[in-house]
């Protein structure tokens, strides 16, 4: 047997312990899980929330594992913006055989959603194991993945594993803040061969347990939609509001965010979206079935799309989507307001200009007294990646070892991650992860967020496995 398939084999024993009520949160573990459960309750309890953390310290301590590992400082790095002393970003590289074989970069964010403890039933920055999940900000986002990833470069560094192409590491910062800074954007910007790469995994799609626990499907996003807020404003002379009349900024606004709020923009089904339906189709009731069915027939079928548009996901991986969510108006209790302003947030399908949607606000809004301006400059338009046999075929395979019957089902993430910067800079970029979460999604951003611990070191073995047969693939 390999080298390979044996620590394939071992790493699937692990998954057949019991974890649940052990005695101890080490117990029984293997040595090499062991130490993966020490790196990633390090990383965890590394605080790396913008207003009191520091990704430096993070990228610093993950970077001294993979030196101990034997990786040499010229292929580890920590690359720190000027002036941002606290957001650092790791790059590390594991050499390939083939220097003319595009890399496979592996990207996944390090700094977290804020958490206030009072508000937590246990620390945030504490990890907690209890009934089977692990508790703490960043268990799931993204922690979770980017301790698998060090993990792994470790391992394959011990098991004198030779890609045939580079596998790069990115472990960046300002993911969750990216309109104060963005780890990936400036290293694209400031340092691109850090990032440079043929292809990326990142988050983006997990797998899908049902409420019993049942994995039903494993993701693989390609594509996400582009984030961007609108501010609309009206102003008026205003006056004593003793003395109203018809022409008032807050009631014209307010009827423009109502056109907005019932306005449905039309229906663009791309491939990843067709593949969505098609595979998920064969997991619903007969009804969303054949809903589902008949609107990639025909996307003008209004039956069926109100029938899909009953999952408020799908009905957000169908169309662009916009949505008032700030409001300010007024300035006396007394007074006929003289502004009124409020943010619209859209998430726009791949490929579409958020300019042209400022000109569909207009034009739905209907009113020329109302200014629709972009809230800050749009993110590169990006087009989805292509889910060719390449992309799926790897991760159909290690996933049909781990999951049997489970299918694989690609969806555009209707959020936003680092992908659009990388997608945008022409490195197809995937959202893989092998971790399946709950239907309610663990507590991610929210208060005491999770991760199944099963879920975990499943998601470990299917990625160390998974990067194996893309970086040996021609």
């Amino acid at each position: 047997m390999s080298v390979r398939h044996k620590a394939f084999a071992s790493a699937a024993a692990v998954l057949a312990l019991s974890l649940v009520g052990a005695a101890s949160a080490q117990e029984g573990l293997p040595p090499d899980v062991q130490r993966f459960r020490g790196l990633y309750e390090e990383l965890v309890e590394t605080n790396t929330t913008l207003s009191s953390g520091s990704c430096t310290l993070a990228a610093e301590r993950m970077a001294a594992r993979l030196k101990a590992a034997g990786y040499p400082d010229a292929d580890v790095r920590i690359l720190v913006p000027d002036g941002r002393p606290k957001d650092g970003n790791l790059i590390a590289v594991l050499k390939g055989s083939d220097p003319k074989a595009k890399p496979l970069l592996l990207l996944a964010h390090i700094d977290v959603v804020e958490a206030n403890r009072a508000d937590w039933e246990r620390d945030p920055f504490t990890l907690v194991e209890e009934n089977g999940y692990f508790y703490a900000r960043g268990a799931s986002d993204d922690k979770a993945m980017a301790a698998i990833f060090t993990d792994s470069m470790v391992r394959y560094r011990e098991e004198g594993f030779k890609p045939r192409r580079d596998i790069k590491l990115a472990l960046t910062c300002g993911e969750e803040t990216a309109d104060t800074f963005n780890g990936v954007d400036w290293l694209l910007k400031n340092h691109p061969d850090a990032l440079a790469a043929g292809m990326a995994l990142n988050e983006g799609a997990g797998g899908r347990l049902d409420a019993a626990g049942k994995p039903q499907y494993l993701g693989i996003q390609a594509g996400e939609k582009i984030y961007q807020d609108y501010t609309l404003e009206i102003t008026n002379v205003g006056g004593h509001s003793s003395r109203p009349f018809k022409d008032n900024a807050i009631v014209r606004l307010s009827k423009a965010l109502a056109k907005i709020g019932d306005h449905d923009f039309p229906i663009a089904i791309n491939e990843s979206v067709r593949l969505n339906f098609e595979g998920s189709a064969k997991l619903e009731t007969p009804e969303t079935a054949a809903a589902l069915l008949a609107l990639l027939k025909d996307p003008t079928d209004t039956a069926a799309a109100e029938i899909v548009a009953k999952d408020r996901g799908r009905n957000s991986m169908m169309r662009t989507t916009c949505v008032p969510t700030q409001v300010a108006a007024g300035h006396a209790p007394n007074a006929l307001p003289q502004r009124a302003t409020a943010n619209v947030n859209c998430r726009i399908l791949p490929g579409n200009d958020p300019r042209q949607v400022a000109k569909d606000l207009e034009r739905i809004i209907g009113d020329p007294g109302i200014k629709v301006t972009l809230a800050a400059e749009p993110s590169a338009i990006a087009v989805a990646p292509p889910l060719d046999e390449k992309v799926l075929g790897p991760a159909r395979k290690v996933a049909a070892k781990l999951w049997p019957g489970v299918p694989l089902i690609p969806i555009m993430t209707t959020g936003a991650t680092d992908g659009r910067f990388t997608t945008a800079a022409g490195i197809p970029t995937y959202g893989l992860s092998g971790l399946f979460g709950d239907p309610d999604g663990g507590g991610t951003h929210g208060l005491n967020e999770r991760i199944r611990v099963k879920s975990l070191y499943d998601g470990r073995l299917f990625l160390h496995e998974v990067v194996k047969l893309y970086a040996v693939q021609r």
